[in-house]
């Protein structure tokens, strides 16, 4: 690993643990809007949420959706796909999910660890494609600020990963070269495949053990497995 002396970690699903944030956020949210008086169940509500929620941000990672048609749509589907009548899906349940969401605070197991372990020996990075503002209060009230040298936001930037030119202002902005250099994300598309098409290596973090595709030549399945390799 002499060679790398920058490494860009993508944040939400790969650092701070979305999914189970997420759950925790809709849990309560469940309990303020009285959720199960429309007759849904707490299971159902979060499983088809989070369906939802992947389909469309996999949408907006490829640019085929704006960020305000994201949040128009993702909850709203859910609701309708559940049974609930148009006129009584609640309006503000999106903006009080983007208010509580960003504020939880858990991360993948041994983040702090091994960011702290690599940060001794290399130039920590962010690359996300999340929203400005919950990005940096994740950042912010998650205690990673310290971790990290850049956070690169694609809304910042203009264009997301997978977008060649995301890649291009992270290494510009690290002062670093693409050699020099490797990328750790979740997602095939926007972290590994964005990297590896602008010639950076990767590491794929893969918590849930999908089945890794043939070209996908790195992984891992804890945070911590990269103590072992830098």
């Amino acid at each position: 690993m002499q060679q790398y002396k920058h490494i860009f970690f993508d944040l939400d699903h790969t650092i701070w643990d979305f999914d189970r944030n997420a759950q925790e956020t809709l849990l309560e949210l469940y309990e303020v809007y009285q959720l199960k008086a429309l007759g849904l169940k707490s299971t159902d509500f979060i499983e088809l949420y989070t369906e939802n929620n992947h389909r469309l941000w996999q949408q907006y990672h490829l640019g085929e959706i704006t960020k305000e048609k994201l949040r128009e749509e993702r909850f709203r589907k859910t609701f309708l796909e559940l049974g609930i009548k148009p006129e009584h899906v609640p309006q503000q349940f999106e903006d009080d999910y983007v208010k509580i969401s960003p504020t939880k605070t858990n991360l993948f197991a041994g983040a702090e660890r091994v960011l702290a372990y690599l940060q001794k020996k290399y130039q920590l990075h962010i690359i996300s494609n999340g929203f400005k503002e919950t990005t940096l209060t994740k950042m912010n009230l998650s205690g990673l600020n310290p971790y990290f040298t850049n956070v690169i936001i694609s809304e910042d930037v203009g264009v997301n990963k997978p977008n060649k030119r995301i890649f291009e202002h992270a290494l510009e902005k690290a002062i670093a070269t693409k050699e020099e250099s490797i990328m750790i994300g979740d997602s095939l598309e926007a972290d590994i495949r964005g990297a590896q098409d602008f010639g950076m290596k990767a590491i794929f973090f893969n918590p849930l053990n999908v089945e890794k595709p043939a070209d996908i030549e790195w992984q891992i399945l804890h945070l911590e497995e990269l103590l072992n390799h830098f």
